[in-house]
């Protein structure tokens, strides 16, 4: 055997195996910050994008020897669902999907190929399927931990708090680390216990290892800073996130939103400007059009960018009609806004859902029908104060005064910071 290519194996060995285990432990991306009820899935980083090449380079090149390697393809495939979310470019889901069937044609039923179909599931927002294919994948390898993170994952989408309590309770059993623990403290902030959920990611930040890691603990820790109206702590807590990890992007994105809801619209318009440049995520490219419209300046080019994003997501399969709810509720047609958060409350009850509904609704002049469901995005305790904003505004136009009243109370306890005319900054992220 040539001694050049004898020493090659291992190397090519070593890095399937290290992204074998990173996949194992995968984050999926379930949806844009915009579009989903559980931020902590959609932003935990695995590193950068230029990493995330190199491997795919590397499993190709083992494919290319080994092409019936099922676990490669596996891998393989996961990592493209990866890259979706890293570069915020739903093309490579096509690409997931053909490499996790090849995975799935040469070793039926493998729990790698499940996991990674049951993350591509959640990046296109088909939250029923991502269970579905998540549960098969805990019963044909029920000691996988990554499989329970996307069953967490989804059943939070699917307004199922309790399934994905237990998820959480069987991925801590298996290991509790970075990835249960944020997921942990997620599940708190939906029940209203900031204490916990804070608790929860000091835990993660103690257990991480690797700098992306820890960047999104931090990150995590500034957005329940920020969403407190704690603006300087928060300021604080990206500032770690960058220290650990520089090229975090989320990170970037809380500087600008919390100079924004500190009146610094200029510093928030050149930091969104940044990150729409390198993430053109769409509650990014919302939330900047938002800063300039509030500073004077004309958004028209972000909602052109916007558009150009819902169409490309469309083309690769991903329906997300919370995000196009959301920004014609607050921008647009309110009737087609109302079409839109139908659908995916209908798919999807979750609180984000509920809370996009009830706001299309009264936007749309229905303010009778939508307090119901104002009244199901503020049911577990959830300290938002968006949702509770929007209740009070609904109860109000109700001519329920005392219950306006307290609503607009509990917005002002929950985030001092808050400002109505820049929505997208309230949502989760």
């Amino acid at each position: 055997m040539n001694l050049k290519r004898k020493a090659a194996l291992p190397v090519a060995a070593i890095a399937v195996a290290v992204t074998l285990t990173a996949v194992a432990l995968l984050i999926p991306s379930s949806a844009p910050p915009s579009a989903t009820a559980a931020p902590a899935a959609a932003e935990r980083p695995a590193g950068s994008a230029a990493d995330l090449d190199r491997t795919v380079t590397a499993l190709r090149t083992r494919l290319a020897r080994l092409p019936k390697d099922h676990q490669a393809w596996a891998a393989l495939g996961s990592a493209h669902v990866e890259q979706a979310r890293l570069t915020a470019d739903p093309g490579y889901y096509p690409r997931a999907e053909r490499a996790l069937a090849t995975s799935l044609r040469l070793a039926p039923g493998n729990a790698a190929a499940l996991t990674g179909q049951a993350a591509l599931a959640a990046g296109r927002h088909d939250f029923a399927g991502a269970v579905r294919l998540a549960t098969a994948a805990t019963r044909a390898n029920p000691y996988g931990p990554g499989a329970y993170g996307v069953l967490a994952d989804a059943y939070t989408q699917l307004g199922r708090l309790a399934d994905a309590d237990r998820a959480i309770k069987s991925m801590m059993g298996l290991r509790p680390g970075v990835a249960a623990f944020t997921r942990a403290s997620y599940a708190a902030e939906l029940r209203g216990d900031l204490g916990q959920a804070r608790a929860m990611l000091r835990s993660a930040l103690r257990d991480a290892f690797f700098p992306a890691d820890v960047a999104y603990c931090r990150h995590r820790l500034g957005e329940l800073a920020l969403r407190s109206g704690d603006l300087r702590a928060a300021g604080a807590e990206y500032d770690h996130a960058l220290a650990a990890y520089p090229s975090y992007l989320p990170a970037l994105a809380g500087r600008a939103r919390a100079a924004a809801l500190a009146g610094r619209l200029g510093e928030a318009a050149e930091g969104y400007r940044a990150v729409v440049a390198r993430l053109p995520l769409a509650q990014y490219v919302i939330e900047y059009a938002e800063v300039l419209s509030a500073a004077g300046r004309d958004p028209a080019a972000q909602w052109r960018l916007l558009r150009g994003i819902r169409e490309l997501g469309a083309a690769s399969g991903v329906r997300d009609d919370l995000t196009w709810a959301e920004y014609e509720a607050d921008h647009g047609d309110p009737a087609l806004a109302v079409r839109h958060a139908r659908a995916e409350h209908a798919r999807n009850p979750n609180l984000a859902a509920a809370d996009a509904l009830a706001w299309a609704l009264h936007r749309a002049g229905r303010s009778a029908e939508a307090l119901p469901y104002a009244r199901q995005a503020t049911s577990t305790g959830w300290r938002n104060a968006l949702a509770r904003h929007h209740r009070a505004e609904i109860e109000r136009a109700l001519g329920e005064d005392a219950a306006a009243r307290r609503s607009a109370r509990l917005v002002r306890s929950y985030d001092p910071a808050f400002d109505p005319r820049l929505p997208a900054l309230g949502r989760p992220s």
